[in-house]
């Protein structure tokens, strides 16, 4: 299993993943909206802050996840998702720690941070088990069809 670049050719790709306004908000926050289309893909993905990746193994596209630098040494873990069909299988942790070691081997980050909706429980697991602690939770800011998603934000010093 590795990472790559995530490029014009692996579009498609996510757009079938985002099934659903809900998935789109879980996984994208309020940056997209739904349906999920190429045009909001690419001008996302041109950001020069922005590192998009796709997780592979062999032929199977398995997730998606990106590093959003912060500073020259702060880098945020953005828009973390592991396709349906491979969830429960403890793929977003092997994902995540080859992010981290990207973060920390190519750019040089001292730290990773992140935030996560509260329902998002198995998330949440996933986070802490790799050493992310809370820093501040975020209440009121962030609803889905009237419903509040508070916000919990996580760091880890590396």
């Amino acid at each position: 299993m590795k990472l790559r670049t995530f490029d014009q050719q692996d579009y498609h790709q996510l757009i079938q993943w985002i099934v659903s306004a809900e998935i789109n908000y879980m996984w994208g926050g309020p940056a997209f909206t739904y349906p999920l289309d190429t045009e909001q893909i690419h001008i996302h993905c041109q950001q020069s802050q922005i590192f998009p990746f796709l997780f592979t193994c062999s032929d199977s596209k398995l997730g998606y996840v990106e590093l959003y630098q912060e500073s020259c040494d702060h880098f945020r873990i953005c828009r973390v998702f592991i396709a349906g069909e491979h969830r429960g299988q403890g793929l977003a942790k092997q994902m995540l720690l080859q992010l981290i070691d990207k973060a920390v081997n190519t750019f040089n980050a001292k730290q990773v941070s992140l935030a996560v909706f509260d329902h998002n429980h198995a998330a949440k697991a996933c986070y802490l088990s790799l050493g992310f602690e809370v820093s501040s939770t975020e209440k009121g800011l962030r609803s889905f069809n009237g419903e509040p998603w508070d916000l919990i934000l996580m760091e880890k010093h590396l």
